[in-house]
């Protein structure tokens, strides 16, 4: 098995995509974040003390997506966004919340690592607003969940 961000001599390198076609490309991430109850009913209640939690980690989220190949040392800075959605919900069942995030662009390479980034500091981000109530919560099932675009589809 071969790894594409290694060269002949085992060092990380950034992917060539130079001949790359640009095409549509998508991609959605998902992940959530597990808290005491007392915890999840002050975000329900909106009566958490740094503000709004679920807007502050979709705008969170969003900002982080657009940003990600300053964070990930061998990610494509990509020349823009066409979209960014980052949804955060509350989930009685966990007790938590869910964070959900779909990046959308055109271009040489994917997007899957902009909606990974876009879910994990949206989740970290309800984690810093919440942590002085419940420094016990637990991110979860952080991950890709679709993805087009690519070889799989053409312009």
């Amino acid at each position: 098995m071969s790894f594409s961000h290694l060269d002949a001599a085992g060092r990380a390198r950034m992917v060539d995509v130079g001949d790359k076609p640009a095409t549509r490309r998508s991609a959605t991430a998902e992940g959530a974040i597990k808290m005491s109850a007392a915890a999840f009913r002050l975000v329900a209640d909106q009566a958490v003390a740094k503000g709004d939690v679920l807007a502050v980690s979709e705008l969170a989220g969003t900002m982080a997506a657009k940003r990600t190949a300053e964070l990930i040392p061998l990610c494509h800075p990509l020349g823009g966004l066409d979209q960014v959605e980052v949804e955060a919900s509350l989930d009685e069942a966990l007790p938590g919340v869910r964070v959900r995030a779909t990046v959308r662009t055109v271009g040489k390479t994917g997007v899957e690592m902009e909606a990974l980034t876009a879910v994990s500091v949206g989740l970290l981000t309800v984690y810093d607003m919440v942590k002085a109530v419940d420094r016990n919560m637990v991110l979860l099932d952080v991950r890709v969940i679709e993805k087009t675009g690519g070889k799989s589809q053409q312009p």
